[in-house]
């Protein structure tokens, strides 16, 4: 893919915030119970030279304004209420104006396509009741790159008046199904994370489950019953090559990158007994990091690479356990009603996800590392797999509908339990994870 060439074009300094303020003067925003306000983003248009580049700006803020109001902190400001009317990139704000009809803040732009045939857009910023620019960014890409450039610009205003890190600028792998329940067509399939540019990485001949991405790579880990036996596969999304990660005798599965994609923590069944191991890519060596008759799965590594939260039934029923990264003693987190698994550690390293059964329903929820602080995100007849975004604000997950025919659906929701909604994907879907940002 195309790297886009990212320039400084202007920056000042923020002043005072109409909300809450952080030290250097960014708004920040809280989100608790009947308190959260959306911040409310005025963007009266972006503008190019008639022709292809109008058209791109008008797509390209298109794109912007569904990524920041598909976030649900943002709220769009309708254009009939505007006071002021900018028909030029370069007009200066009247404050004033946009104080009046409550826009927090206000985001211009401007297209054009360069002599070398390269698309140039430029965005500003301006905090309305700071009544400064915040933020201004140009980018020069393919003009076929015009829906990245608009996830740029709006990680660009997310974070900038959030406080949180970017994820606009994403990928989701899945498992894409069809055909009838019991005889399910299984095949991985990947999107931009809004379901925009959406295809398939595998043509369904063989059974694939539980892909998973590289934290720091478009690298993919996933399981294939194409030799019968579940086998880990690694394949590389640009080059589309692939390879079996070894052959193990049993069953593998449950594999997941460490932190700087050069180890994978799995399961490995042996003997009857399925334990913990971690490979090295490099040289392909692996270490057994739990041996007893338990069964133990779904690894996962902290972000700093030193812990690894997994599931257990080693005290009786299915639940979740924190151990070093190099085995050993390991300290049991989830207490509450029902059976817990999938455990998954957020990018941020404050939240575990996890899934949750009981009282006939499985539930997506968040728990701090020591267990504490656990609330139930989302519960359903089917609620399961969770997967964080890339700043660990949002998680996605599946559901699954009761019935013979029932069928899977992807679903996004913020970690506060708010916004929650399903996600675009063509047909069925499950096993969704989260890429890194792109390139």
């Amino acid at each position: 893919m195309t790297r886009l060439l990212i320039a400084l074009l202007l920056i000042l300094p923020a002043l005072s915030a109409p909300r809450a303020q952080t030290n250097d003067g960014a708004l920040e925003i809280t989100v608790a119970g009947g308190e959260f306000e959306p911040i409310s983003l005025a963007a009266p248009g972006f503008f190019g030279a008639p022709g292809e580049a109008a058209d791109l700006a008008q797509r390209i803020r298109g794109v912007v304004l569904a990524n920041l109001e598909g976030s649900g902190l943002f709220r769009a400001v309708p254009p009939e209420a505007f006071i002021q009317q900018i028909d030029d990139f370069d007009s200066a704000p009247r404050y004033a104006d946009w104080q009046a009809i409550n826009a927090d803040a206000l985001l211009t732009g401007r297209a054009s396509i360069e002599s070398d045939g390269r698309l140039l857009v430029q965005f500003r910023l301006f905090d309305n009741f700071a009544q400064g620019q915040v933020e201004g960014l140009q980018f020069f890409a393919d003009p076929a790159e015009w829906r990245r450039i608009g996830h740029k610009i709006a990680d660009a205003v997310y974070a900038r008046l959030t406080g949180e890190g970017p994820y606009f600028d994403s990928r989701i792998v899945y498992v894409h199904e069809s055909g009838p329940k019991g005889q399910r067509v299984k095949r991985l399939a990947v999107m931009d994370q809004d379901g925009e540019n959406h295809r398939f990485l595998t043509d369904g001949r063989q059974l694939v489950v539980t892909p998973r991405f590289s934290p720091v790579s478009q690298d993919l880990l996933y399981i294939s019953f194409e030799r019968g036996e579940p086998q880990i596969y690694l394949l590389n999304i640009a080059t589309g090559q692939q390879e079996i990660l070894g052959n193990f005798p049993g069953m593998s599965f449950a594999p997941r990158f460490s932190p700087d994609g050069r180890q994978v923590v799995m399961s490995l069944e042996q003997g009857g007994n399925t334990d913990i191991y971690v490979m090295e890519l490099a040289t392909r060596r692996l270490t057994r990091l739990t041996d007893g008759p338990a069964i133990e799965t779904a690894p996962s590594f902290s972000p700093d690479g030193r812990r690894i939260v997994f599931e257990s039934d080693r005290g009786g029923g299915q639940q979740i356990y924190v151990m070093s990264a190099s085995g050993g003693p390991a300290t049991r987190i989830s207490f509450g009603q029902g059976r817990y698994g999938t455990p998954v550690w957020s990018p941020r390293g404050d939240l575990i996800a996890f899934t949750k059964s009981g009282g006939g329903q499985f539930a997506v929820g968040v728990m701090r590392e020591d267990g504490s602080d656990e609330r139930i995100l989302d519960a359903s007849f089917l609620s399961e797999g969770p997967t964080w975004s890339p700043n660990g604000r949002v998680i996605s997950f599946f559901r699954e509908s009761a019935g013979a025919n029932g069928a899977a659906s992807l679903w996004s929701v913020d970690i506060t339990g708010r916004n929650l909604k399903r996600l675009n994907v063509p047909g069925a879907g499950s096993d969704p994870a989260w890429s890194p940002l792109l390139p």
